[in-house]
């Protein structure tokens, strides 16, 4: 099957808190009908639970990288060629525990569990920051493609082994005058200005090489499957494999398409192929269905978190 990704179709754009009942009702009808559920999520179901990478957030935690650098948001800091490893480990340090090891600020990830709590479920995800399990969701039934926000590994790399960081994260942070309240909140004690350092000896290094340490995350060449990310990727297409005769919704929810391949072009593909399958998008603005599959697709336009929030109410 070629999709001809240029035809779409889409809703309208809806004001927050109002659907069309047929639409939404054709989504919970589809959702409750289905013997299996398979998310496939993107940033958009981060950032509408309140990660957002500028604005408040970004100023409340990095308002002095900003003033030295001239940056603006979370993903240009990151980027940024700092001169010393110390000072990219501050920045970074305090990027993942924010992005990692808070909880987001709003329900939308324990929604949208809601849903499929009790249900054969799987995720797909390009997300890194593990609000999947920090929702509830079994760990089992989760594939982060990209990496993880708490997984270190050699830059070079030596070896295909990722190490977790919360605890030199959380040393890290410390070493910069913050603290951790007992919400898990990180927090600037009053009175205190943060440093931009950390100290020499927290600097990661690879247990094996000798190189310094780097995020698991997928930006080139470098990024480790480990055996964890293997044993993921078997269980998603043993997951596929075992449920292609039965009546399945893939939910796309808030993807874009920064890596469509990974979500939205298998979604599609898979709708097609699959005689009993229903493609569901949830997206804001970019709620779209290729021709081929318009008569097995539902298309959302608006902030998912708005749209999980009322399928919930209604089940209740």
């Amino acid at each position: 099957m070629c999709i001809k990704t240029g035809t779409m179709k889409s809703t309208d754009i809806y004001s927050p808190g109002f659907y069309p009942y047929s639409t939404l009702d054709k989504l919970r009808e589809a959702l409750n009908n289905a013997e299996a559920i398979i998310i496939g999520a993107g940033a958009g179901l981060s950032v509408s639970a309140g990660f957002t990478y500028k604005g408040e957030r970004f100023d409340k935690y990095f308002h002095d990288f900003a003033e030295k650098y001239d940056f603006h948001d979370m993903y240009s800091g990151g980027f940024y060629p700092y001169k010393t490893l110390e000072e990219h480990w501050a920045y970074w340090s305090r990027y993942i525990y924010i992005n990692r090891y808070m909880t987001a600020p709003k329900p939308v990830y324990d929604n949208l569990y809601k849903l499929v709590k009790g249900r054969d479920y799987f995720v797909l995800t390009t997300n890194v920051d593990h609000c999947f399990q920090k929702a509830g969701f079994d760990k089992h039934r989760l594939f982060y493609t990209q990496g993880d926000y708490g997984l270190f590994q050699c830059s070079e790399p030596c070896h295909h082994e990722t190490y977790e960081n919360m605890d030199l994260i959380c040393r890290m942070i410390e070493a910069q005058g913050y603290a951790v309240d007992g919400d898990g909140l990180l927090i600037l004690p009053e009175g205190r200005t943060p440093k931009m350092t950390v100290p020499s000896e927290l600097i990661p290094h690879c247990p094996k090489c000798g190189k310094p340490m780097m995020m698991n995350l997928r930006t080139d060449r470098t990024f480790v499957e480990d055996a964890g990310w293997h044993q993921a990727s078997d269980r998603y297409f043993n997951f596929l494999s075992s449920h292609q005769d039965m009546k399945t919704v893939f939910l796309e929810a808030a993807v874009g398409y920064n890596t469509p391949s990974i979500v939205k072009y298998s979604f599609w593909r898979m709708t097609h192929e699959w005689k009993n399958a229903v493609y569901a998008c949830l997206n804001y603005g970019e709620a779209y269905a290729p021709e081929e599959i318009q008569k097995k697709s539902i298309c959302i336009n608006g902030d998912i978190g708005v749209i999980l929030d009322k399928l919930v109410l209604d089940n209740v």
